[in-house]
């Protein structure tokens, strides 16, 4: 440490040195969520060159050695030099931040990529990275190391053979032909004539050369580094449901993924949103068998909505937002304009028929009208403003205005035309209202019950002294007997006890007026002291950590269901907040004479029985928390030292959504389907 600072203390990064410093400042985290970022970014290229429409395939390859590939036949990156430094474009591309296509404005009217720093900072975040394009019959091939390029752009011509084996891989099926003369004489010059089983590898390449038909397209190949990321290992199942939804997004593009680790694989081509929302509302009630359509477009401000909407019999709100297909999680001004337009709407056309009166005292509210809504909005426009490289917000102020004014038009038809539609969702959303003012009415009387008893906390809290928040945490178990042992064994300091009773509501099958009468969800909200409803307020949220600790058995793990179902779809913004932990207690103790050891799974309690010798060694499986002593429980599961805390996050909100309906909603049919086809993967079954 020096008292001095100059000029040479100033330090400026060049190139791609600043995404390597500091990776989360582009990707958001260095955990699986921005390893997945990488792949969502290259992928997001390909899906502006089908935006723009020279695109109609994309693959997806998880490769064996660990990296991974994204193809398209799109137009190929650019690899022509560029006037101001001699370089390729593809090198410019990869190498240079803020450097890419979408500044020009003739290139693309609808990008999902804005700033140029996509793909670049793919190359930086990556040990090994290959891009390889296929333009005017010639493959162009360069490679990078960390963002630095290994060598020069290679160049040859692709060979006809090579075109037809390429045509193979990426469509997965057999390149057109023409067929050799046959029998008539001549040739056919169709690619469909003849019989295909019986055309030969020349007909093939004579298609390729009598058409003078070129393959274009792009193959982008990376392998993360392990020094930047937590893990570099990619999940096919999050890259899949990521991958099905842009396909839902843009209908009539083909997106394939291929995990050559298990050989699986999957393909995409769907009709567009009304698609995606029967895909969401899967084992749902729905109130009208056909979605709601809408397609509009405002010429002047170059902007283009889309949406699909369906109301089911159910409680919450499923609604999910894009721009240009990317994933807008935190919605925006888009999202804005929608809700203000159905709100508008459904209340306008609604007293115009009389199916609410104008001097009625029960006004329609936002949430009223969205109860059991599910809904897909994309728009497409030129310049979105995203908060945020991670795009995970819209930010543009006239979009509110814009779709509000078509969104609104367009449900003004619809109802008009369809009004038996329109009487099915009033009478819900009345029945919402009832339900608010039912919630309203309950909470006013637990905040007056809660203001004569004073404190308003609940009696069965075993509060900590700490009263800083970030410091403090609170453990949810079951019964008084963990309850008990929990409450001898925590620090007073920083940790905080609420035994519940028995399992709490499952809220899924129930609205919020049922479950505000619910004593043992009272008792956590109010612990917990966030509110629920348009009174949530995360900052109010008396501990950091809310760590849900159940016994390991059946009862146990049904209990810890029903709380995080509670958790998914009242106080979500807690479990983003990253505060929500699943406690992990030993499965067994193992002793020998005073030397005692604990395992968490039966092969670590083999491994360790075996270590301590073959005799005088007892095994205890632990079914319940309070077959523990204050002590051990203490040691285990509740020092900081020692303990194994699993942190509750959302890595895809609607995969998370489908499997809280599922398993926890009030279909009973595709809960035993869902049983069914995954009763093979129970390892540790408890009966």
């Amino acid at each position: 440490m020096t008292d001095s600072y100059d000029a040479s203390h100033i330090t400026i990064l060049e190139g791609l040195t600043p995404v390597r410093e500091r990776p989360a400042m582009y990707i958001g985290s260095t955990d699986t969520r921005g390893l997945h970022h990488l792949v969502y970014e290259v992928v997001d290229n390909s899906i502006d060159e089908a935006l723009a429409g020279f695109c109609t395939l994309i693959s997806v390859v998880i490769n064996g050695d660990g990296s991974l590939s994204v193809a398209d036949n799109g137009r190929g990156i650019p690899v022509d030099a560029m006037e101001k430094n001699h370089k390729s474009a593809l090198e410019v591309v990869l190498t240079v931040l803020h450097a890419g296509g979408k500044f020009d404005k003739a290139t693309y009217q609808v990008s999902g990529g804005l700033h140029g720093v996509g793909v670049s900072v793919v190359n930086a975040l990556s040990t090994n990275l290959s891009a390889r394009v296929y333009r005017d019959g010639n493959i162009y091939e360069m490679h990078f190391s960390k963002g630095i390029p290994t060598g020069p752009l290679t160049q040859r011509e692709e060979t006809l053979a090579e075109a037809v084996i390429r045509y193979q891989q990426w469509y997965g099926e057999p390149a057109p032909f023409i067929q050799s003369a046959g029998p008539t004489g001549g040739q056919q010059n169709l690619p469909e004539a003849g019989d295909p089983a019986q055309s030969t590898a020349e007909d093939r390449v004579r298609f390729f050369a009598e058409t003078g038909t070129k393959l274009t397209g792009t193959v982008i190949t990376f392998k993360p580094d392990p020094t930047i990321f937590e893990t570099v290992t990619f999940d096919y199942d999050i890259l899949a449901s990521r991958l099905r939804e842009l396909a839902f997004l843009n209908a009539g593009l083909t997106i394939r993924i291929t995990d050559e680790r298990t050989g699986t694989r999957a393909s995409y081509c769907t009709g567009g949103l009304s698609e995606f929302v029967k895909y969401l509302n899967e084992g749902s009630e729905c109130l009208h068998a056909i979605p709601i359509d809408i397609t509009q477009k405002d010429p002047e401000n170059k902007v283009e909505i889309e949406i699909a909407l369906q109301y089911t019999t159910g409680y919450d709100e499923k609604t999910y937002s894009y721009v240009n297909s990317v994933n807008t999680r935190e919605g925006g001004t888009h999202l804005e304009g929608f809700r203000s337009a159905i709100t508008r709407a459904i209340n306008t056309v609604a007293k115009r028929n009389n199916l609410i009166k104008e001097n009625a005292t029960l006004t329609l509210r936002g949430e009223d009208v969205r109860e059991g809504l599910t809904s897909v909005i994309s728009v497409k426009m030129a310049n979105p403003q995203f908060e945020g490289q991670t795009k995970m917000r819209l930010g543009n102020s006239s979009i509110k205005g814009i779709v509000d004014s078509l969104v609104y038009a367009a449900l003004n038809q619809y109802f008009d035309e369809n009004p038996k539609v329109l009487a099915t969702i009033v009478e819900k959303a009345l029945s919402a209202a009832k339900a608010r003012e039912a919630a309203r009415n309950a909470r006013e009387l637990a905040r007056r019950k809660s203001s004569l008893e004073g404190s308003g906390l609940p009696g069965k809290l075993a509060d900590c002294s700490e009263r800083d928040p970030a410091k403090s945490e609170i453990y949810i178990v079951e019964g008084d007997s963990a309850g008990g042992s929990a409450k001898q064994g925590r620090d007073r300091k920083f940790q905080a006890i609420l035994p519940l009773r028995g399992k709490i509501l499952n809220v899924e099958k129930a609205g919020e007026h049922q479950i505000l009468k619910n004593a043992e969800i009272q008792t956590l909200i109010s612990a917990i002291g966030t509110g629920i409803g348009d009174k949530f307020d995360v900052e109010r949220a008396r501990y950091h950590h809310v760590v849900i600790m159940t016994d390991a058995d059946v009862d146990g793990a049904h209990i810890r269901t029903l709380l995080l179902t509670f958790f998914y779809r009242y106080m979500m913004k807690v479990i983003e907040a990253g505060y929500v932990y699943i406690a992990q207690p030993p499965l067994f103790r193992i002793a020998r004479g005073k030397e005692e050891k604990y395992a968490f799974t039966e092969e670590d309690m083999k491994k360790i029985s075996a270590e301590m010798g073959d005799k005088g060694v007892s095994v205890q499986r632990y079914k319940g928390l309070g077959e523990m002593n204050a002590q051990q429980l203490w040691d285990t599961t509740m020092s900081p030292e020692h303990r194994v805390f699993r942190q509750v996050t959302i890595e895809d909100a609607m995969e998370a959504n489908e499997i809280f309906k599922t398993l926890m909603g009030k279909d009973v049919e595709i809960r035993k389907e869902f049983i069914t086809r995954h009763a093979k993967e129970v390892t540790n079954l408890d009966i």
